[in-house]
Formats: C-alpha cells, sequence, structure tokens
C-alpha cells in the first residue's frame, strides 16, 4: 500500500512537471520535493528518460511488455512497478521485493541467451561471484534467476542516481572533481577485478552517481552482467546472433569490438574507463558512436586504424560546442584546453590504446596516474625528462622552492652589489659572510612548535628578522640600515604599517650618522618614513617630515629630479589629508607638469600625479574636472599597461568615488563592486585597499537607501581592520565613523552614539583636536546627540567642532542638515549659525 502510494506521488510529480518549461522543472521539484532527495532523483531520472525516448510510451508506460509477452505483475518474490530503463542487453525495472525483506530493487531482464539452459546455468555460477564483491563504488547483486518463460534476469540494489557524465555537468564540476570521481569509480572496478569478475560494458549509464553525506559517490551496476551473458563455447564470437556487440559502441574497447579476439581481459574495462575519462574532460566521445550506427563493422576499422585526437586537440576542434563544454567544467574553453594539454592528454591516449599491452594494467594504474597529476608529480604515461621532473617538483613544494629561490636571489645580489662598491677584498668577503650568518638565522626556526610540519610562512620570516636586526650585522651599520630599509618596505606593502615605521626609523637614523643628511640612500628612507607616518594619520610629523625631505632633495638633487617630484607628490597628499586643499592642488599642479616634462605622459608616476589633482578636485567639490581627469588617466593607464596594473584599482576607486557624489549611485555601484573583486583577488581581502572599496561601496549601499546591507560591509571591514591594522590607524577610525552613521539610519541610535563617541575620543588622541578629521566626528557626534533630544550637549558638540577645524562647507551646510531639525528652532542654534556665517566671510582689507 505504501509503495502503491509512493509511486502515485511520482506519476503526480512527473505530470505537473511536463507542463512547466523545462528550465523551471528543477526548481518546481525542490520546492514539491523539499528534503526527498531520493523521490527528486526518481522524478528527474524520468524526465531525462522521457526527453530522451521524445515522451514515454502512453505518458506513463502502461501498456509496456517484455520479450516475450505482456508485463505480469510480479516476478517470483519481485512486484514490478515501473520500467527504468532498456538497452541492447535488456530491460531494467523499478520492482519491490516482497520477501524476506521489503526493499527496492532494479530487476535487469536479459535479452541475451533467451530459453539457453546453458545461459541459465551459467547465471546460477555468476550469481554466486558477484554477490561475494563488496565495495562502496558498486551496487550489490541480491539475485539471479528465470520467469517461467525461460528469461534470465539479475535483481539489483536500486541507485537513484545520474549517470556520472550528467552529474557532473549538471553541477558544473572542475576537472579536479570530475577526475577525483574517476578515481573511486577505478577503485570498484579494481576490486570487482581482483574478483575475477570482468564487466564489459561500462559508460556512464552503469556508473551513477549519487550524494552520500552531501559528498559524490560513484555506484557501478550491471557488473557481471555481460560476462554472465556472454557465450560459453569458445567457438562463439562476442556478437550476438543478430549480429550486434555484446556492448556499447563508442566504450567498448578495440579487442572487444573484434570477433577474432577470444582472450578478452580486465584491459578491456581498463579502456572503457578511458572513454568515460574523456567524456568527463571534453564532453565528446573518442570516436563518433553515430557512424557506426548505420555501418556496425565500422568500428573494427575505426578502432584498429584510427587514433583519437588528444583532449586538449578535440576542445580545439570543436570551435562551437567546446565553449559550452567549457562552461560546465567550470572555466573558458582556452583555459580548458590548457589545463588539458600535457599529463590529461597524455593520461587518456595511454588508457586508449590500441595495444592493450601499451595499455594501463589495471583500473588502480589508472587511478594512481590521475593521483599523480592530481599531486603534481611526474606521471606514468608521459616520458619523464629532467626538466619535466624539476617542474612537477617544484610545482608540489611552491614554498619551499620559492624562499629558497628568494634566498639565492638574495645573495646573489649582495654578492653582486659587494663586487660593485666594495674596494677592500677583506670587506668583501666579510660582509658576504655577515650577510650569510644573518640570512640563515632568518630561515632557521629554533623551536620546534614553530615549524608546524615543516611550513613556515614569509611572514613568521619577516617578524623573526626584524626581531633580529637590531642584534645582528652591528659591525655594518650600512648593511644594517639597508636590511631594515628593506624589510620596513615589505612590511609597508603588506599594509603593516606599525611593523614598518621602528624599522624606517632605525634606517634613517643610521644612514644620517654614517652617509650623511643629504645621501640618496637617506633621503629614500627618510621620504618612506614620512609615507608610512602619514599613513598611520600622524600628520603633523610627516609633513615636517616630507618638508624636510623636499627642501635637502631640491638643494642636492635638483628641483627636476624624479626623486624630488615624488617628494613634492607624497607632500601634497598630507596637505589633502588635513584639509590644506588649495596648496595641496597647487602643489599637485606643480609635479603633475614636472613629471610630464621629465618623465612623459604615459609614466606610471605622472598617471598618478594625475589622479592625486584630480583627488584634489573632488575634496573641493570640483566633480566634473576629477572626472574628467580620472578617466583621462584610467585610459593611459588600461592602453599601456594593461587591465591588471595595481594602478587600476586606485584610479577606478577614485572615479567611482566622484560618480558617486555627482549622484549616479547605481553606475558607482557597480564599478565598487568590480573593484571589491578585484582588490580581494590581486591584494588580498585584508589588505588596506580592499578594506577602502569596502568602506567606499558600504557607503554607496546606504546612499541608496539599503542600510541594512551598509551595515554588514562596514561591520566586516571594521572587524578585518581591528585585526590587521589596530583600534588607532585612521583606516580603522573612518570605517568605525561610516558603521556609526549606518547605525543612525537603522535608528539603532544608542549603539550608533557609544561608536562615534569611541571614535571622536580615539581622533582626538591620535589626530589630534584641531584636525579635521577629528571635528567631523565631533559634528556626527552633535547629529546623533540632537536625534535623541539632548540639545545643551549637542550645541556644545557643535560649538567644539566648529573651533577645531571643521571645513567651513560642513559648517555652512548646518543649518539646512535635516539630522539638526529638532535644534532649528532654538535661539542658542540660530546664534551659532550666524558665527558660523561671520567666521565665514572674507575679511576687510586694513
Amino acid at each position: 500500500m505504501e509503495q502503491a502510494k509512493h509511486w502515485e506521488k511520482i506519476k503526480e510529480l512527473f505530470g505537473t512537471a511536463l507542463e512547466k518549461e523545462p528550465g523551471q522543472r528543477g526548481a518546481f521539484l525542490r520546492d514539491a520535493c523539499g528534503h526527498d532527495e531520493a523521490l527528486r532523483a526518481e522524478v528527474e531520472s524520468l524526465l531525462a528518460e522521457y526527453d530522451k525516448a521524445d515522451g514515454l510510451s502512453e505518458h506513463l508506460w502502461p501498456d509496456q511488455t517484455l520479450e516475450n509477452g505482456p508485463c505480469p505483475e510480479s516476478i517470483g518474490p519481485y512486484r514490478l512497478v515501473k520500467k527504468i530503463g532498456e538497452g541492447g542487453m535488456g530491460q531494467v525495472w523499478l520492482a519491490e521485493q516482497t520477501a524476506p525483506v521489503r526493499r527496492q530493487v532494479a530487476l535487469k531482464l536479459i535479452k541475451a541467451g533467451l530459453y539457453d539452459p546453458r545461459v541459465l546455468q551459467r547465471f546460477q555460477s555468476e550469481r554466486q561471484s558477484l554477490a561475494i564483491m563488496d565495495h562502496p563504488s558498486i551496487a550489490k547483486v541480491f539475485d539471479a534467476g528465470a520467469t517461467p518463460e525461460g528469461q534470465p534476469y539479475f535483481v539489483m540494489e536500486y541507485v537513484p542516481g545520474l549517470p556520472i557524465t550528467d552529474y557532473c555537468d549538471q553541477k558544473k564540476l572542475e576537472i579536479r572533481e570530475r577526475l577525483e570521481l574517476l578515481i573511486k569509480a577505478c577503485e570498484g572496478v579494481q576490486h570487482a577485478h581482483q574478483k575475477a569478475i570482468i564487466h564489459r560494458d561500462l559508460k556512464p549509464a552503469n556508473i551513477l552517481v549519487v550524494e552520500v553525506d552531501g559528498k559524490p559517490m560513484p555506484r557501478i551496476i550491471d557488473f557481471g552482467l555481460a560476462k554472465a551473458a556472454a557465450q560459453e563455447d569458445a567457438g562463439e564470437s562476442l556478437f550476438t546472433q543478430a549480429g550486434s556487440f555484446l556492448g556499447t559502441p563508442g566504450y567498448m574497447s578495440p579487442e572487444q569490438a573484434d570477433p577474432n579476439v577470444k582472450d578478452v581481459d580486465t584491459r578491456t574495462d581498463v579502456y572503457s574507463l578511458g572513454v568515460v575519462l574523456y567524456v568527463l574532460l571534453t564532453g565528446f566521445l573518442p570516436f563518433d558512436a553515430k557512424r557506426w550506427q548505420k555501418q556496425p563493422y565500422e568500428i573494427l576499422r575505426q578502432l584498429r586504424e584510427e587514433d583519437p585526437a588528444r583532449p586538449s586537440t578535440k576542445i580545439a576542434m570543436e570551435k562551437e560546442s567546446s565553449s559550452a563544454s567549457a562552461e560546465m567544467r567550470g572555466t573558458e574553453r582556452k583555459q580548458l584546453i590548457s589545463q588539458l594539454r600535457g599529463d590529461l592528454d597524455w593520461i587518456a591516449m595511454k588508457v586508449l590504446e590500441k595495444d592493450r599491452a601499451r595499455r594501463y594494467g589495471t583500473p588502480s594504474e589508472l587511478a594512481a596516474d590521475i593521483r599523480r597529476y592530481l599531486n603534481h608529480e611526474p606521471v606514468v604515461a608521459r616520458p619523464a625528462s629532467a626538466g619535466y621532473k624539476l617542474q612537477k617538483y617544484a610545482h608540489r613544494h611552491r614554498l619551499g622552492v620559492a624562499v629558497a629561490a628568494g634566498l639565492v636571489l638574495l645573495l646573489a645580489g649582495f654578492a653582486v652589489l659587494q663586487a660593485v662598491q666594495l674596494r677592500r677584498i677583506t670587506r668583501e668577503r666579510d660582509r658576504a659572510s655577515r650577510v650569510t650568518g644573518f640570512m640563515t638565522s632568518m630561515f632557521k626556526v629554533s623551536d620546534p612548535s614553530e615549524a608546524r610540519g615543516n611550513t613556515v610562512t614569509a611572514r613568521q620570516i619577516l617578524d623573526k628578522a626584524s626581531k633580529d636586526i637590531n642584534t645582528e650585522l652591528v659591525k655594518d651599520p650600512e648593511l644594517q640600515a639597508q636590511m631594515m630599509q628593506v624589510m620596513g618596505e615589505v612590511y609597508k606593502s603588506l599594509g603593516l604599517y606599525s611593523q614598518a615605521q621602528p624599522l624606517l626609523e632605525r634606517a634613517v637614523e643610521i644612514r644620517r650618522k654614517v652617509l650623511g643628511p643629504g645621501h640618496r640612500d637617506t633621503l629614500t628612507s627618510m621620504y618612506h618614513l614620512a609615507w608610512c607616518l602619514e599613513t598611520e594619520g600622524h600628520y603633523d610629523e610627516a609633513e615636517k617630515l616630507e618638508r624636510q625631505t623636499l627642501d635637502i632633495r631640491r638643494r642636492v638633487l635638483g628641483p627636476q629630479d624624479p626623486d624630488t617630484l615624488t617628494s613634492m607628490d607624497d607632500l601634497a597628499w598630507t596637505l589633502m589629508d588635513e584639509g590644506n586643499y588649495p596648496e595641496a592642488e597647487k602643489l599637485n599642479r606643480e609635479t603633475l607638469a614636472g613629471r610630464v616634462r621629465v618623465l612623459g605622459p604615459e609614466h606610471p608616476d605622472t598617471i598618478n600625479s594625475m589622479k592625486h589633482l584630480a583627488s584634489s578636485f573632488y575634496w573641493e567639490k570640483r566633480y566634473a574636472e576629477s572626472e574628467q581627469l580620472d578617466r583621462q588617466a584610467l585610459a593611459i593607464c588600461l592602453r599601456v599597461f594593461g587591465p591588471d596594473h595595481p594602478e587600476i584599482l586606485s584610479l577606478t576607486t577614485n572615479l567611482t568615488a566622484t560618480l558617486e557624489a555627482e549622484g549616479r549611485l547605481a553606475e558607482a555601484e557597480n564599478f565598487y563592486r568590480q573593484s571589491l573583486e578585484t582588490d580581494r583577488r590581486v591584494m588580498g581581502p585584508e589588505h588596506p585597499g580592499t578594506l577602502l572599496t569596502m568602506r567606499l561601496l558600504a557607503a554607496c549601499v546606504g546612499a541608496q537607501g539599503r542600510w541594512a546591507e551598509a551595515k554588514k560591509l562596514d561591520q566586516d571591514a571594521l572587524d578585518i581592520a581591528l585585526r590587521t591594522l589596530g583600534p588607532e590607524n585612521p583606516g580603522t577610525l573612518d570605517i568605525m565613523n561610516d558603521l556609526a552613521l549606518a547605525l543612525v539610519s537603522l535608528r539603532q541610535y544608542p549603539e550608533a552614539e557609544k561608536l562615534m563617541r569611541q571614535t571622536r575620543d580615539t581622533k582626538r588622541r591620535v589626530l589630534g583636536a584641531d584636525n579635521p578629521w577629528t571635528a567631523a566626528s565631533t559634528y556626527n557626534l552633535a547629529e546623533i546627540v540632537a536625534g535623541r533630544g539632548r540639545s545643551d550637549e549637542a550645541l556644545s558638540l557643535l560649538h567644539e567642532a566648529i573651533d577645531h577645524g571643521l571645513p567651513a562647507a560642513n559648517a555652512l551646510a548646518m543649518e539646512n542638515d535635516s539630522d539638526l531639525k529638532a535644534l532649528q528652532g532654538d535661539p542658542r542654534f540660530i546664534a551659532l549659525v550666524a558665527y558660523v556665517h561671520q567666521r565665514a566671510a572674507p575679511k576687510k582689507p586694513n
């Protein structure tokens, strides 16, 4: 009764699904079946059969018959439910076993050997052989026998899965995932071969994939049926009496298709697995099996005389349809060709060898070679030259080889530098010895617990060296300063400014003492230290050091020297951070003119100056000029350096901010999302540049009213910033400020006030009370407090912001600020507005 209800449910779902468009069926079945994956798989299997057969017989097969007459309701203890497949060897039925246990099974009725007592005898013998197989990749065979009319049948485990190729395409599995799935199938076939059982009809339809605990698992069906149905007489061929093959054209081996070969062995299954591998890789059969349907004996000539195209060549040949194959494998056509070319080509061609003596001898050998490919080891199928082995070794041990190569290059660089710069042989020898000792100590892990399986990251090496550098190389301070400079720049490029600062400070100190304040190397260290201070928000210190560096460079190197122009550019950026936009614009214009004259209009430094001048226009609210200059710089950068150049990311971010300021929010959001994806791929998810893009995207999303989404972006960015930059970094404080404003828009006022107050207090301590960014947070806090009805405190905060650096444009906009609406009737607020206008009025000359 239960089974009948189950079947009625399947019929109902099947009929409803047929009424829908093919593209809508999957979603319908997911909703209708819920968590019943087995039920959904059964209906999807019926739909697939319906599509293949151009419609099932009478919609749901009521008039199906067996080979020799109408379909009975049951065969022995098996009640037939529905036919689920039909092929050259017979029909497969879903049946319900009633005794000694109740369960669903697959019952296969065999066409070959009908009424032949020798075949029935062999079925009984084969039944015992199949029963001894026990492997997770093989569907179990429960029983074998014959109908009252003498037609042989097998009873097998029912597997509600998809053919391996269909499953991989439906899930769009990548090549690696497909290979891992095939390895499991090879293991199942190997198990059967160890039990002296050959399949002889391996193909995707006989390798079904089911999901066990969410992971795909192949289950091989029909194991041993071909052998059981084969003619016992050695004089008979592997063709049936009707002249058809005992196997599936396209997947059978050359020896299986040749009537003159009598000793088909386990290597025929290896060939069939090779064809499955070929289809998994390319989406195409090695040979066109459609030709064999019209000319069956064409298979013999083609398998004997022709070699299939290599998988990479097959994709290259099939230009139109191979793009779809590549998409099914999660890649593009050119990338798929590149991925297949080489080891996978060699493996596929070895497993499809006509001469079985040159083929893989067992499925386990094929699986082992596929594992070697996945582990970046040399594969047996490919002639192993010394260069090929070295390439594979390097790929397996990329970190170790990179570290070793870096060490070798660094040592070599030091050796070259010493040979050129040092005059005395003894000093050269001593310096080389000191460098070697220091570099060796960098890569030595004294504590075994630090080694974690011999894996040491580059960051660990750098951190260890930065601690040791103050005591190492003290006998050669010039070299010590150089190493400090290099490590400081590495930390800076990683966005780890607090770690870079002390190293750069020591490098400046040593070089001033050893080389003198006007030496180019000393000035380089001063420039990098000022840049680091500016990034950490120490604007006063940074500006002082930048002006000092610029003055010395102008005097010693000249006003047109590229290093002098770099100092001008850096000082202009600090002035913008301090809110001194007029002087920053003037300096940016001078720098851009100098770089065009000295370096040319397409040099990266010239493009950087264009970007910085555009930023000056942006902060002065001259958005049209800012957009125009950013687009010019972006066009030059794309033309000269290509889309992957790091400067593209920064230029795109600047341009997008301008679009947002102009109110083109949808266009800006699209740019931000593209930039964020590129930032994460190129710089990493925790780089300060990536965090800036997240912050800008959050502001853009919030400006469109999607404050919950903006809050999540800001919170994610803040979590990363607190962990990587620290709670006092200007970038961290900017994100905190933005998150507080998002909380205000979501009416989460207590949380917003707490976070904004923390932001304002930290800025006062780190940036100073008179910094415009501190004043901006004070103003934002006043808006929150006013909205909560605390007018006295709000007015006090506004006074503080105006008197301590709030830009005039922000102060003048105060009277129309909707967030200060609660104060607008208060006489004290009116007086404060008048005070702002009085301060902003131009002073009369004496």
